[in-house]
């Protein structure tokens, strides 16, 4: 059975019916290293949630007993079990710091045709030819949304943060900051396929754990593995689209010169280059492209790509520990960049800058970073979203607190669009 736009609407309202559920969507885009095109996972056999301390190890164990698919999330904080590091920040969602189920239900499309992989055969045609259901939730609220720290506010901070950086302490950190409302009540599942429709992107995907959910547009893969061969795509670069298509392709070549983004990207992809050395086979980290830029509905991105191949010795859960946080997310060295994240930042992170995605039975795994992202607890009417970039000795404050707005633009729009 072949995928359509009508069936994807069907199954991802079909899945939120359940206590817990995530989709992942490519939106069609190309992606050479992607297997799968569009996943629903719904309803929850068994489940583990934990916070910082341990979480690895009890993943670990929680999928070698009784390995199969598992979904779920990997919070920020997580780095806090891995380094000397706090996070003491304000947090409104309460979001779990890791969770992952084995799904009840579960339905893969794979160059186009659909099956399903867990639960009942004829559940496709059930999807089909089920009614979409008049929405019964509450009115969404009159949103009201607030930034964590104004524009001086953020100016202040990146000066610090500059200053850091000509002392020598970093050379690049990613500072973000948040906007949320209070009392807020959404339809989480419309407000994702709102989203998604406004900003397609290749990691998109919704994820609900009972009262919390992400509502997510990342553009970004953190890691990805498929047999022996692991996979990183750091963001560092962006651009605002352009008014037509010549415009759009100035904008890009200009993207791809610009020494500033590329400095940017350099110092990523050094980073990503030494975590995945701690789980690579001996001389097997490949940089396989850098300073790509491709385009997305909002803005161009730089995006480069780096390869390795896993060391048999390490267990793959491992490959991910050794990388968490992404590098794009904290900055280099990484944990002086985290120590000054919380220092700077006024919120817990908490699912954002996270990673989200699936483990399968033969020990694959693809996670996207969580950004662009809506998080949203029904229980506490609380709703969020952050965005950040790049600080570097070669910024300019004002033109990075635009850059911010830029992200968040798409997020804002659909927020508006809902009430």
């Amino acid at each position: 059975m072949q995928l359509t736009a009508d069936f994807k609407l069907k199954a991802v309202k079909w899945a939120d019916g359940f206590d817990y559920c995530c989709v992942l969507d490519s939106n069609d885009y190309p992606d050479p290293y992607g297997r799968y095109d569009f996943i629903v996972a719904a309803g929850a056999l068994s489940m583990i949630r934990c916070n910082a301390d341990q979480a690895f190890t009890s993943l670990k164990h929680f999928y070698d007993a009784a390995p199969g698919w598992i979904f779920g999330i990997l919070g920020y904080d997580l780095k806090n079990g891995l380094e000397d590091l706090t996070s003491n920040h304000p947090d409104g969602i309460g979001f779990p710091e890791l969770c992952f189920f084995k799904p009840q239900y579960l339905l893969i499309s794979e160059q186009g045709q659909l099956r399903v992989e867990i639960g009942d055969p004829d559940l496709l045609p059930l999807i089909i030819n089920r009614p979409i259901q008049q929405n019964t939730e509450p009115a969404p609220s009159k949103l009201h949304i607030q930034a964590r720290m104004d524009q001086a506010a953020y100016l202040e901070k990146v000066a610090k943060l500059k200053q850091h950086i000509s002392r020598g302490d970093i050379y690049e950190v990613t500072f973000c900051q948040e906007f949320y409302a209070s009392q807020a009540i959404i339809n989480p599942v419309e407000t994702y396929i709102s989203l998604n429709k406004q900003t397609p992107t290749p990691f998109s995907g919704y994820l609900k754990l009972m009262d919390k959910y992400v509502i997510c547009a990342s553009p970004e893969r953190f890691l990805q593995k498929k047999g022996n061969r692991l996979i990183s795509q750091p963001i560092k670069g962006t651009a605002a689209r352009g008014k037509d298509e010549n415009e759009d392709a100035l904008i890009r070549a200009r993207l791809r010169s610009d020494l500033k983004e590329q400095t940017e990207n350099v110092m990523i992809v050094d980073l990503v280059r030494n975590d995945l050395t701690r789980s690579a086979a001996p001389v097997s980290v490949k940089v396989e492209e850098q300073f790509g830029i491709y385009t997305f509905p909002q803005v161009h991105q730089m995006i480069s790509t780096i390869s390795a191949r896993l060391n048999e010795e390490v267990h793959f859960i491992d490959a991910i520990k050794n990388t968490f946080p992404m590098g794009s997310m904290t900055g280099a060295p990484k944990v002086r960049a985290m120590n000054l994240i919380e220092e700077e930042e006024l919120s817990k992170r908490g699912a954002y800058s996270g990673a989200m995605g699936f483990i399968s039975p033969d020990a694959d795994f693809d996670f996207n970073v969580v950004i662009r992202s809506i998080i949203y607890a029904s229980d506490k009417q609380y709703l969020c979203f952050q965005v950040g970039g790049a600080i570097t000795h070669e910024c300019i404050p004002e033109n990075e607190y635009q850059e911010c707005l830029l992200k968040a633009s798409a997020i804002i729009k659909t927020l508006k669009g809902t009430q």
